[in-house]
């Protein structure tokens, strides 16, 4: 799909969190943090998730005015009802803007980007705004230490418009598996009709992050990288026409398998978890607009954008950039 990455933008909250900070909350050493989370720090926003996305969407967008649809790819939603997306619009000072959700957890950016892809390849949308934030750290259960220590916050956000000639820009894959046999492995039970917050059932624990990472990463990893065959194999392309792999931030020891399992150098991967955290459904779109806002991403790339998600799903998509 003739797709172009037109504006990105970013938000990081100014105040930082060590792994030294939350080892007192936690009652772990630190060396214990690095050695399972590989978290060195991560940001803890004191503003919520609206109000992230819609600086970082503010300076994706730049002086070309509004988008024709706003489309919310992050995690966790500000409230239940109604959708997050519209309340992005109203921070944004917007009115009118078609605006909903695509929500698959931390997949939620890959899966919104092949969608809006979909949707201008259609023709029946222009321009469009994706954004991606999340407040991690709002949900974490500190009696979960492992998972504690992995969480940030942050936001992103892409402006997706047609691609031209001469430009090479384009979607040129897109994959996705979802296995619901994993989707006790990392869950919020509560929130919804399951435990529901005037159930006398629901328990604080209910409304926190729980997730059993070991098991997530043996399947995970297993599965992410027969994904990364399938995906060569289909495209055929080697693992040198690629540029760049964005992976899902998950934790220091998952990103560093792309490169360990997945057999790509390590160069050409974007580690941006020991700075950040893995900050939900943000984490890829921070680390590609990380990426192309050092220059490390130029015109003309191909970029793999690929993760797993509670589901338990894996999602890539393949762009030239």
């Amino acid at each position: 799909m003739k797709v172009k990455v037109t504006g990105v933008g970013i938000y990081l909250p100014p105040q930082i969190e060590t792994a030294e900070d939350i080892a007192l909350r936690i009652g772990k050493p630190v060396d214990w943090i690095i050695d399972k989370s590989g978290v060195l720090e991560r940001r803890v926003s004191t503003i919520d998730v609206d109000e992230m996305g819609a600086i970082a969407g503010y300076e994706a967008l730049g002086n070309d005015g509004p988008p024709d649809l706003i489309i919310n790819a992050s995690g966790v939603p500000k409230q239940t009802i109604p959708d997050t997306s519209t309340f992005f619009q109203k921070a944004l000072g917007f009115e009118g803007i078609p605006s909903f959700s695509i929500h698959c957890t931390c997949l939620s950016f890959i899966t919104a980007f092949h969608t809006a892809s979909s949707l201008i390849q259609s023709g029946v949308y222009k321009r469009i705004l994706i954004i991606s934030s999340d407040r991690g750290t709002c949900g974490r259960n500190f009696d979960e230490p492992e998972s504690a220590s992995l969480l940030g916050d942050g936001a992103a956000a892409v402006v997706l418009e047609s691609s031209r000639k001469p430009d090479h820009s384009e979607l040129l894959y897109y994959n996705m598996q979802t296995w619901p046999s994993g989707a006790n492995l990392t869950e919020v039970r509560g929130g919804g009709t399951n435990k529901h917050p005037q159930d006398p059932k629901t328990t604080i624990a209910d409304n926190l992050f729980s997730m059993d990472g070991p098991a997530v990463y043996k399947i995970a990893r297993k599965q992410v990288y027969k994904m990364m065959l399938k995906t060569l194999k289909t495209t055929g392309l080697s693992r040198d026409d690629i540029d760049w792999v964005v992976p899902h931030q998950a934790s220091g020891r998952a990103v560093d398998a792309y490169t360990s399992t997945g057999g790509f150098q390590k160069e050409r991967v974007i580690q941006i978890i020991t700075k950040f955290g893995n900050c939900v459904a943000a984490s890829v779109p921070m680390a590609f607009t990380t990426a192309v806002k050092d220059k490390r991403i130029q015109r003309d790339d191909t970029v793999l954008l690929i993760g797993t998600g509670a589901g338990l799903s894996a999602a890539c998509t393949l762009i030239i950039y």
